[in-house]
């Protein structure tokens, strides 16, 4: 028994001892967490860079997709003919996107339902308009024979009084005249009955036509619906790489999507040989990207290569992206080298150079600071130096006067510099009367947009 309790008495005393040395664990750990922010944290406040010197680019950073410049549609079906214009038909079938192909390989099959049921429907009106002229021959055959019977039976009617008159020679007057007053009906009846053949006849030839015209057209409409039901399997117009092709809403068409006979494009077989990137600028940028500005690319898949390229087109037209509210702008981008290993829809970098200041003294855009409209900066000097800026990018800004090159100030409050002095006074009727420049500047740029509106609304 005593030997028991000696072993919990040294239990106990082990777990009390534990205990102490993790608190003691926790205190100095903490403790140093604590010392390196609160380290970290003073460095950062005091973090400097230097004012620079040397060319300066204005650029206007987009992400874009490579596409080619030359590209071959792969064609559906010509909807354009028959009864299929107005329908829509489901891709059933579409090899893998950049499947490398050959001329008359298989593309693409189009779902035939639609279209074989279409074909039904124009044999059942055929049949049925057999039946019809066969009943329109029988008909005119039928009404026509009767008419010349008619006609027959008044000749024999004409040729007996005839016999009569000449039997009449030696009866009384008004026997002879009763007997041509009823020749000269008899004749009455017989041309009003000719006259009656003719129009039933030409009635007759005109339903005759009218029927058989409807049964040609059906006819034709047949040959051209089998014709069209035969592009249904849609193979390549010549060699190359099978590219999808976006619809409108910029989704690709693939198995399952439809066309219709306004867009019956089912893919491409771009030409690989020139590329385009083509971005979406924003409406703040816009008005900076012009035709022939030189452009510097790099496509995302292959960071270690760099391409150039030259703006070609801007649009003077924005559009609403999907799931955004920011209106953007168009801009196409020829990319001046080719390389095997850029391939449509692959993502680039496009470094748009917009302006290139040689000799120009700049600094972090991170180390301007405002009050009340007034750019300045803090300096290691423990001032606050009134700058009056030029262009900026990203990443940095053009100090036009305030700064010289080798000149260091803060990227971050200082600690204490609400007491600091500023200096540089002597700039601000400089940097107001660049703002009212700026604001003319800007209302005229909307008196421009809203004119072009207005015209485009009025024509």
């Amino acid at each position: 028994m005593h030997f028991f309790y000696i072993h919990i008495y040294k239990f106990k005393r082990l777990k009390r001892r534990n205990i102490w040395w993790s608190l003691f664990i926790v205190i100095v750990v903490g403790g140093a967490y604590f010392w390196y922010n609160h380290i970290n944290a003073k460095t950062g406040s005091d973090l400097t860079v230097k004012v620079l010197q040397g060319e300066f680019e204005v650029l206007v950073v987009v992400t874009g997709e490579l596409q080619a410049k030359n590209f071959q549609n792969i064609m559906g079906p010509d909807f354009q003919t028959g009864v299929f214009r107005w329908v829509e038909y489901k891709i059933q079938d579409l090899i893998p996107e950049g499947t490398v192909v050959r001329k008359g390989d298989y593309i693409a099959e189009i779902d035939r339902t639609t279209a074989q049921n279409a074909i039904i429907d124009m044999e059942e009106r055929i049949e049925r308009q057999e039946v019809q002229v066969s009943t329109v021959r029988m008909d005119t055959s039928i009404s026509l024979t009767g008419l010349r019977d008619e006609i027959l039976n008044r000749k024999l009617i004409i040729k007996d009084i005839n016999l009569r008159i000449s039997q009449s020679q030696y009866e009384p007057p008004a026997t002879v005249q009763l007997l041509q007053s009823e020749m000269e009906r008899a004749q009455r009846v017989l041309e009003q009955q000719h006259r009656v053949y003719t129009l039933r006849e030409q009635h007759c030839k005109n339903w005759m036509y009218d029927t058989e015209r409807t049964l040609n057209n059906f006819k034709r409409q047949h040959e051209q619906m089998l014709e069209i039901l035969s592009q249904f399997t849609i193979r390549a117009p010549t060699s190359g790489m099978v590219i999808y092709r976006r619809d409108r809403s910029g989704q690709k068409r693939r198995t399952g999507s439809t066309i219709n006979p306004n867009d019956n494009v089912v893919a491409t077989l771009p030409d690989l040989s020139v590329m385009m990137s083509k971005i979406f600028v924003n409406e703040i940028d816009i008005s900076k990207v012009k035709a022939s500005q030189q452009v510097r690319l790099g496509v995302d898949a292959f960071p270690d290569k760099s391409f150039s390229g030259v703006v070609t087109s801007v649009s003077n037209i924005g559009e609403q992206l999907a799931n955004t509210d920011a209106k953007v702008f168009e801009v196409m981008i020829e990319v001046n080298e080719s390389d095997p290993i850029m391939r449509p829809s692959m993502t680039t970098s496009n470094y748009i150079v917009i302006n290139s200041i040689q000799d120009a003294t700049f600094v972090s855009i991170d180390a301007i600071y405002s009050q009340d409209s007034i750019p300045f900066v803090y300096t290691k000097n423990q001032t606050k130096q009134i700058v009056v800026l030029g262009e900026a990018n990203d990443n940095e800004i053009v100090i036009d006067q305030g700064l010289s090159a080798g000149d260091e100030v803060y990227v971050s409050i200082p600690e204490k510099s609400e007491t600091w002095r500023l200096t540089g006074e002597e700039l601000l009727p400089i940097i107001r009367e660049r703002a009212l420049e700026q604001k003319k500047a800007k209302e005229e740029l909307e008196r421009q947009s809203y004119e072009e509106k207005r015209a485009r609304m009025q024509r």
